[in-house]
């Protein structure tokens, strides 16, 4: 479960179910707590403790980190604008990771002393420890995560602290935080996704055969089954789950050994690192891997399509929803009223899903302008590459878990569905296809011939198989009573058979293949 949502007073009285848990997951659930903007880790980040025993307050004068070109500190408006501790604090497990692989390959390769190594291993673990409970304040003066966390570790272990930042540099460590944190976020969001999947099979395996009518133009077409519908969907997202598979392949090559642009003389083993982290290997181009965002671009447009793709959905619940179509429902879990009108139950989630894609397609943007016009390597403005992204990826981890808890909530109209299809000559192609079989009509001919049905239907204010045999054959005089076993619903959509059409077995199939394809 991701969160429970309290209905307000105001409201209350038509949603009758007060309390109201939404969000929920079933099956294996993504982490929150890790990248997420709810769970225990921004809450402790969030709140000022009373430091631990040993951490100091950083002084005002020069930067610790790069103190000896400067002789004084910054002004108090470049401290503000220099620092990103505010955002990237949410890496601290990352740069944590990244450090503890970084110090066991150093002590490997002899560059460190294994007792040195021993205490900066122990070191970052009551970091993170402290940062787990709650228990570390972090400093806008240190700038950043990776300063947060050294400065800290010197207080805990001493001068050792100093030597983990041997043969690295901030540029090549927060470009491995980075990819570590969106390999994580690729992972949970594809956990979530494969759930929302797994919800849509199950209501398109219950409505295999449940008729209503398929729109082009948002004008009623064809005769399809809701299951049918549901299972364009699973399609839609099953290609949002290879893109996200795509782009995890293409950054998980580890940037740590870079150092700040051109590498390092120290002895350092790069694969081993890349290994440790769980990195196929070690990037090829120093200059590159610190300097490039495009794995994060390419994050962004694969959660901007997904987005895209939800906002269909969350479009056609409401549409469904509303008072003309009344195809679904959903319950008070997923709905809202209003503070004026006590009648009013709105599918407020499915608005709000529609709504997010904004703000993710507004973060790939945001990036891509960033990016645009950075010369080799590092420049400071990909500090700021950061917030919309994990700005996007919370939006999206809501919106994906949002969808997955209304398909499961929604109860279905199968009546009003069918109902529906009694209007806007749903079986006017049937009628064609029938007169190119059976009378072997060339199609255009026969597409001319229906449409004079259409309008002598139209005009007697009747469905096309209410026409009287006598009333078509004066339109078409070959035309016998056998048309009419071609002109309903349900036998319209059992005759599409074609691969990938809508007749019921159609569906139960597919349904089966994509339960194969998204175990």
């Amino acid at each position: 479960m991701l969160g429970e949502g309290i209905l307000s007073a105001p409201i209350g009285g038509r949603n009758t179910t007060v309390k109201a848990t939404a969000l929920r997951l079933t099956g294996p659930r993504p982490s929150v707590t890790s990248r997420g903007q709810s769970g225990t880790m921004l809450r402790a980040m969030d709140k000022k403790p009373s430091k631990p025993a040993g951490q100091k307050n950083t002084s005002s004068g020069a930067s610790q980190m790069w103190g000896g070109r400067f002789a004084a500190g910054p002004a108090a408006i470049m401290q503000q604008i220099n620092a990103s501790i505010d955002v990237d604090k949410r890496l601290y497990k990352e740069d944590i990771q990244g450090s503890l692989a970084h110090a066991a390959m150093l002590v490997k390769q002899g560059i460190l002393t294994q007792a040195d190594g021993d205490a900066i291993a122990d070191g970052l673990q009551r970091v993170r420890k402290e940062i787990d409970q709650g228990k570390f304040e972090f400093q806008v003066a240190l700038e950043d995560i990776h300063m947060n966390v050294e400065s800290r570790l010197k207080e805990l272990i001493g001068d050792a602290a100093g030597r983990l930042h041997t043969a690295r540099s901030r540029n090549d460590q927060v470009a491995t935080d980075f990819r570590l944190w969106v390999r994580g976020a690729i992972d949970d969001m594809s956990v979530a996704l494969q759930d929302l999947i797994h919800a849509l099979l199950d209501r398109a395996e219950e409505h295999a055969a449940t008729v209503m009518p398929g729109y082009t133009h948002l004008q009623p077409a064809q005769p399809v089954t809701f299951g049918h519908h549901l299972m364009a969907y699973v399609e839609m997202l099953g290609r949002d789950l290879g893109r996200l598979a795509d782009c995890r392949k293409r950054l998980n090559e580890c940037p740590l050994g870079a150092a700040a642009l051109a590498g390092t003389p120290f002895p350092i083993d790069r694969h081993a690192t890349a290994k440790a982290l769980g990195f196929d290997r070690p990037t090829a181009n120093s200059m590159d891997c610190v300097s490039s965002r495009d794995f994060a671009l390419e994050y962004l447009a694969a959660l901007s399509i997904l987005g895209v793709h939800l906002s269909r959905l969350a479009e056609e619940i409401v549409i469904w929803m509303s008072d003309g179509f009344r195809f679904i429902g959903l319950s008070d879990a997923y709905t809202t009223g209003s503070s004026i009108m006590p009648q009013k139950r709105n599918p407020d989630a499915a608005e709000l899903v529609r709504g997010k894609v904004g703000q993710v397609v507004g973060a790939l943007t945001q990036l891509l302008i960033i990016v645009k016009g950075l010369p080799l390597s590092y420049g400071k403005d990909l500090q700021d590459d950061k917030a919309p992204t994990f700005a996007a990826s919370d939006a999206m981890a809501l919106s994906v878990a949002a969808m997955a808890g209304m398909v499961r909530d929604m109860t279905v109209n199968a009546e009003r569905m069918r109902k529906a299809t009694d209007g806007g000559f749903l079986t006017a192609t049937d009628l064609a296809d029938w007169l190119v079989r059976t009378l072997n009509m060339p199609f255009r001919h026969a597409h001319h011939v229906t449409g004079e049905l259409v309008r002598l239907a139209e005009s007697k204010g009747c469905r096309l198989q209410d026409l009287a045999l006598a009333d078509m054959q004066r339109v078409e005089p070959r035309i016998d009573d056998g048309l009419f076993s071609v002109l309903g619903v349900d036998q319209s959509v059992a005759s599409r058979t074609s691969y990938g059409g809508t007749a019921p077995d159609n569906v139960r199939r597919a349904i089966k293949d994509a339960r194969e394809r998204f175990k």
